[in-house]
């Protein structure tokens, strides 16, 4: 049985889950069982931490941390007999020689002391949500102790205000205060400790194949005459029919070009949001004049007659080229992730777990120079490629069908996606405070989200209807996109609103938002989209998500299938933010659950 360490109702140092900031909490009980301790905060809160979480106050000290022997009463009644103002005794006996060396001693004693302040007031940050806080640290006391041992500390305060200390001591014990203030604004957060997501080690180890397994099945079953999902692809392609050289060559040069696009010098710079180390990484925003370049040279190639259509031809092994080469690039992620400091990985990837780090993505930012893979595969390789492939898609429809003009089904797919990806472009600068940016590391969940996923299967409606016409009525067409331009105004306004905000909080124009501080120094929106609805850039998303499958009519599931993931894409996401939120925010979050208690999926968590 594990044996309580802290008492009840003992003042110590708490950390706050989530953080590396400690709060003076007091002891409320012991748990044998679980082997935690419930500490009660000074606004009330408790809490269960384990006992690696806290810490005696005394180990806060900054100046008193060493022995009781060089307390002033002490270092009196040992120094006396170097007093200098202290007579020796039996000097006579000693040779001259002898006390010119003992006067030379007490001499350099004298000039090499000096006054330094002993204590000071250390500012352990805020509690979340409240007022500016200072603790004074000293050993461990009661709260019944409280008031009798602030007096006492101010008391000692005064009388040990300035001491009487050899430079030698003086510059050690600044030495020993300053790596100790390193630790702590250093604690990393214990493997232990995480909590993992997606199932754990055997959810992202099925997932690694379950994903790639679903683009081949979607894929396969758009090709079929009838494109139901109960149907299963017959005949199965052969291994040799899914591979081609020639196609993954392909596939790289898309690639290089895109990354090639990134690296011209064109376009603003501007810094990311801090990362732990107090550090913030440059991003060159350009995407916008990427794709402008890549419809240029589309459209070069469509007056050339060159043939596109053989994205069309060669698109199930494309998309095996994409997965191979996400594959490829985790791998070499993860073996490089284990090259780079401790403070340049993420939160959440680095569990000690192959499998579930491999998923994850172990390091937060990786970059080749000044090239940034994570922010260059977000918006360029794949959510360009997924414009390129609608276009595709259409003149496939055009050739399959022998149409003339693409059908008004095909014409409004491709705009909604257009619109989609040129507002991701041209607002290039609001993803750096996305949670893919801030906290997930780059591991196969992104890689092969940005360059597999997202592109091969975002696409699948323009992918379904070339094969499968669907035609539609203008009214019908008109309330379709009436749905979508109200979902784009929530998603847009939201989005803008909290960049905005994230951006700079005293800007006049949002002076009439309504907010909450926290303790990491930013502010949670009450008031405007955000004091409607949590994630109200959730529900704009999910409104336009089904506009797009509803231009494909009601033949068959499959071209819901996007809408249908993607509510459970941000079910789950919404509730990874809920916690991220509540450990970053505390108890700021939740008076700002209470003030905004309308959630879009209030019965799933």
């Amino acid at each position: 049985m594990p044996s309580q360490k802290f008492a009840d109702n003992e003042l110590v140092m708490g950390r706050w889950p989530g953080s590396s900031l400690y709060y003076e909490v007091q002891v409320v009980s012991f748990d044998n069982i679980t082997d935690r301790y419930t500490v009660k905060y000074k606004d009330g809160t408790e809490l269960e931490l384990k006992e690696s979480d806290i810490k005696c106050i005394s180990s806060f000290r900054s100046k008193k941390r060493h022995s009781g022997s060089s307390s002033p009463s002490r270092r009196r009644s040992r120094s006396r007999s170097r007093s200098p103002g202290r007579t020796l005794k039996n000097t006579t006996r000693r040779s001259n020689s002898q006390g010119r060396e003992i006067k030379e001693v007490k001499k350099t004693d004298i000039l090499e002391t000096k006054l330094t302040p002993v204590l000071r007031e250390n500012n352990v940050g805020r509690y979340n949500g409240e007022g500016h806080i200072i603790e004074k640290n000293d050993m461990s006391v009661s709260f019944t102790q409280q008031q009798n041992f602030e007096q006492e500390f101010e008391d000692n305060e005064i009388l040990t205000r300035y001491s009487i200390r050899p430079r030698r001591e003086e510059s050690k014990m600044q030495v020993m205060d300053s790596k100790e203030e390193n630790l702590m604004e250093k604690v990393p957060v214990k493997r232990e400790e995480m909590e993992l997501e997606f199932g754990g080690k055997i959810g992202t180890f099925f997932m690694i194949f379950l994903l790639p397994a679903t683009v081949f099945f979607l894929l396969l079953i758009c090709e079929q005459k009838d494109a139901s999902i109960l149907n299963l692809p017959s005949p199965l392609p052969a291994l040799e029919d899914l591979w081609d050289v020639r196609v993954f060559g392909v596939f790289l040069l898309w690639f290089f070009v895109q990354a090639l696009f990134y690296l011209l010098p064109i376009g603003k710079v501007v810094d990311g949001m801090p990362l732990s180390n107090g550090k913030a990484l440059k991003y060159r925003i350009n995407g916008f004049y990427a794709f402008v370049l890549t419809a240029t040279s589309l459209g070069v190639s469509l007056y050339f007659k060159m043939g596109l259509h053989y994205v069309y031809d060669h698109f199930l092994q494309l998309a095996v080229s994409a997965t191979v080469f996400s594959v490829l690039l985790s791998i070499y992620l993860y073996v490089r992730s284990y090259k780079v400091p401790h403070e340049e990985l993420s939160l959440g990837g680095n569990s000690g777990n192959l499998i579930y780090d491999f998923f994850m993505g172990r390091e937060l930012n990786p970059c080749i120079g000044t090239f940034d893979l994570k922010y260059f595969c977000e918006l360029r390789p794949g959510l360009i490629g997924w414009v390129v492939i609608n276009l595709v898609m259409l003149l496939a429809e055009m050739k399959a069908q022998n149409r003339d003009a693409p059908s008004l089904s095909m014409i409004l797919v491709n705009s909604f996606q257009l619109l989609y990806v040129v507002d991701a472009l041209w607002n290039e600068e609001a993803i750096l405070t996305t949670m893919d940016i801030t906290h997930d590391g780059l591991g196969f969940m992104l890689a092969f989200g940005d360059l597999v996923w997202v592109p091969f299967v975002y696409s699948l409606q323009a992918f379904y209807l070339v094969n499968h016409p669907t035609e539609i009525s203008w009214p019908v067409a008109s309330a379709i996109i009436t749905l979508n331009v109200f979902g784009y105004a929530i998603f847009r306004g939201a989005n803008s609103q909290k960049y905005a905000f994230r951006r700079n909080p005293s800007d006049p124009k949002l002076a009439h938002l309504k907010s909450i501080p926290t303790a990491s120094g930013k502010n949670l929106l009450i008031s405007g989209w955000w004091g409607l609805v949590r994630h109200p850039n959730y529900l704009g998303d999910l409104i336009m998500a089904l506009a797009w499958s509803l231009a494909c009519g009601f033949n068959h599931i499959l071209p819901y299938f996007y809408v249908i993931y993607f509510t459970c894409l941000l079910i789950h996401r919404e509730a990874r933010d809920e916690r991220q939120c509540k450990k970053k925010y505390g108890l700021a979050w939740e008076k700002y659950c209470q003030r905004v208690q309308f959630r879009i999926f209030p019965y799933i968590y």
